[in-house]
């Protein structure tokens, strides 16, 4: 018997298998396919349900802190092994020549936004330590959980990860010079490119590769099919996992320090305000196609801050509120992400019936 189509990921059939096997077998696909169906009709529903239990758990039992902020790079690895996985890497090899659309990602989060963000980080400017996660945070471009959150909202997917490698050289190298430009010399001389390099290693190359040999496994193996089928499935799971882990991990901390931080909230929430319109105008500008819009959308709104917070971390004792400034703006963002994965599709549709894929 030969079956499915899995609608995963904003209404993707990501996962199509041909299945050979007993009534049971098809029986468990059946109910496995009703099970991802549910999830991905209340995917928004179920975003905001995982945030507020990750920030129930951390507001009362703030010791789960520390244990939850060291998962969130393994969560967050599966998670992105769990996307690249749904990514044929045919079409990843097909994005790095599409010049149009690395054009406007590239313009859009090394021109446009470093105007809006020195724009909107005047009102933070009294306060260095915040005006200094304000810039961490905002000047540097999502590299990792973009890309799933763009695949939910039907974007193109295939072609943000070819940009990544370009979205992570650039911002090692402009991010001190906008920090110069911005906050002065002391930042820059406690900048240290280290942990976007780790992040890159860990969160991107390592996650793409075991993805790769996952997908050569499956056009061989009954096994490698079985992992590709039970990992795309678990896809919306794997999101909330990852949202409540990080919310979990760090809710308490800004709440301690709420008083000094709400002066940042405005910006970032503004900053969304802006810069989600602004992408969807640069990519309709550059004549492309709804998934890359959608695509360039997302990139301009999604913040680098699961790399950047490392570096927070490692700036001197008289900047203790930076790390906390990033953390909040994870959380405006994760809000927000689940806002637009509902409505950017509405808002940046086809306008014929036929369907854009990658």
């Amino acid at each position: 018997m030969h079956l499915a189509v899995l609608p995963l990921a904003g209404g993707e059939g990501l996962l199509a298998h041909s299945i050979r096997g007993e009534p049971a077998t098809f029986d468990r696909l059946v109910l496995v396919c009703t099970a991802v169906e549910w999830w991905e009709r209340h995917q928004v529903v179920l975003y905001l349900a995982a945030i507020a239990v990750g920030a129930v758990v951390g507001l009362l039992v703030p010791a789960v802190a520390d244990p939850l902020e060291s998962a969130i790079n393994p969560v967050l690895g599966l998670l992105l092994y769990a996307t690249f996985l749904g990514v044929p890497f045919t079409a990843i090899g097909r994005a790095f020549t599409d010049w149009r659309f690395l054009g406007v990602v590239l313009v859009l989060n090394f021109v446009v936004v470093p105007v809006v963000v020195f724009g909107l980080s005047r009102a933070v400017a009294a306060d260095q330590a915040v005006l200094v996660g304000v810039l961490f945070v905002l000047l540097t471009p999502c590299v990792d959980y973009v890309i799933v959150f763009t695949g939910l909202a039907g974007g193109a997917r295939a072609r943000l990860l070819a940009a990544t490698p370009l979205l992570m050289l650039l911002q090692i190298v402009l991010l001190p010079v906008y920090l110069w430009l911005m906050a002065g010399a002391e930042v820059v001389g406690a900048f240290d490119p280290h942990p976007f390099v780790e992040a890159f290693l860990l969160l991107i190359v390592l996650p793409l590769v075991l993805a790769a040999a996952t997908q050569l496994l499956a056009k061989r193996f009954r096994a490698g099919r079985a992992i590709e089928g039970v990992v795309l499935a678990a896809m919306v799971p794997l999101m909330m996992l990852t949202l409540a882990v990080v919310i979990g991990s760090q809710v308490f901390g800004v709440s301690s320090a709420l008083g000094q931080l709400l002066i940042a909230v405005p910006v970032f929430v503004v900053f969304v305000l802006i810069v989600a319109p602004l992408g969807a105008l640069l990519g309709s500008a550059a004549r492309l196609d709804v998934p890359s819009r959608r695509a360039a959308t997302f990139s301009g709104v999604t913040r680098n801050s699961l790399v950047v917070l490392p570096l927070a971390l490692a700036l001197p004792a008289s900047f203790a509120l930076t790390p906390l400034v990033v953390v909040t703006q994870t959380l405006v963002e994760l809000v927000a992400m689940v806002v637009m994965v509902a409505g950017v599709p509405r808002l940046i549709r086809p306008r014929i019936s036929t369907a854009e894929n990658v």
